[in-house]
């Protein structure tokens, strides 16, 4: 829990990892793109603060009592939910898997959600090993990588067929947050691949899912906000846009933050660190006291108010996630608090 200037913030860290990136775990032959992967992951957090950037060498693999330091102890937040990028091409055992993210929460069940991931092109057996990890943790949600290699592929698209089945499935099996990486490419990756086009189609046959775009399309920041704003069940995941802007590039932060409250609105925003590339202590801090600069460029956009930061800082993610908001940190009117999701009330 967070508080500034008598106000109370209830943090949930909805975009974060457990990786291992170290040089034991690279695949052999593969090495350049583990290598490379890892360190364009290290050039983004040179977009953070200097006092935050870590060595190359601590980096690759943050050990579980930094991690634990850093996102709860320092870094303010209440509730953090693992978000899974396998790599298997690069990395032996994965980057940083379901099972890997699993170990710390059986050890810390009060801290932690996990979600899982699928692949539609792992076939039957993945759909195995979708289900059994969904049991296996609980999963409500699940992070997808449409840009992710494997074999000859280089990657996917929520629109084909196989990745339709494995929505069906998601959404039999309770899985209804789907997290979908469509953000800035890191190498070697393919940019084209993250294109949000896709999302589009999947959110409007799946209404029964939530799409939660990770780093808001960037740079596709107006496709987007137009496809968000036509779907009411696509949300706008703000890891990448608070640490990899708010600090570098805090006049273009003030624009993508300004088109998104704008077209998407505040109630469908959810806050992301993307630990260990930042920390989420910074980010919390300067999101509270951020503001747009006093510049009529920005005098068009939207203002946002200390329920809406509280909103976007947890209070929407605890609502996709059924987390229990103690009721001194809910809004004082009870908006944006409720822990069911209105839609399945609708329908009900």
């Amino acid at each position: 829990m967070y508080e500034k200037n008598g106000e109370k913030y209830f943090v949930v860290d909805s975009h974060m990892h457990y990786w291992d990136a170290s040089p034991e775990n690279w695949v052999e032959g593969a090495e350049q793109y583990a290598k490379g992967w890892i360190e364009c992951f290290h050039a983004y957090q040179g977009l953070g603060p200097a006092e935050t950037h870590q060595p190359i060498e601590e980096f690759q693999r943050v050990s579980e009592d930094q991690l634990m330091r850093e996102v709860f102890d320092e870094g303010h937040v209440d509730k953090a939910i693992f978000q899974s990028t396998y790599l298997r091409e690069w990395y032996k055992d994965g980057f940083n898997t379901t099972e890997r993210n699993g170990s710390l929460f059986e050890k810390h069940p009060d801290k932690f959600i996990v979600n899982t991931r699928f692949d539609p092109r792992d076939g039957d057996k993945g759909m195995r090993e979708f289900e059994e990890n969904t049991k296996r943790f609980g999963a409500i949600g699940a992070k997808l990588y449409t840009a992710e290699w494997n074999g000859d592929s280089r990657g996917f698209k929520l629109t084909d067929p196989e990745a339709y089945r494995f929505l069906e499935r998601a959404q039999e099996l309770g899985v209804k947050n789907i997290h979908v990486h469509k953000g800035p490419t890191i190498w070697p990756l393919d940019k084209d691949a993250f294109d949000v086009s896709d999302v589009d189609h999947a959110a409007t046959d799946f209404q029964g899912l939530n799409f939660i775009v990770e780093h808001v399309g960037l740079p596709r920041i107006e496709d987007f906000c137009f496809m968000a704003t036509q779907e009411p069940n696509v949300y706008a995941g703000l890891s990448v846009v608070i640490g990899g802007l708010m600090h570098a590039r805090p006049r273009f932060f003030a624009k993508v933050m300004g088109e998104l409250l704008f077209w998407v609105g505040e109630d469908k925003m959810t806050f992301g660190s993307d630990y260990n590339i930042w920390t989420p202590k910074w980010q919390v801090e300067g999101f509270v006291d951020w503001n747009y600069p006093d510049s009529e460029d920005f005098a068009d956009y939207p203002r946002l108010g200390t329920d809406g930061k509280k909103k976007i800082l947890g209070l929407n993610a605890a609502k996709l996630y059924g987390i229990e908001v103690p009721a001194e940190l809910q809004l004082s009117a009870g908006e944006g608090a409720q822990l069911v999701d209105e839609r399945e009330v609708a329908q009900a």
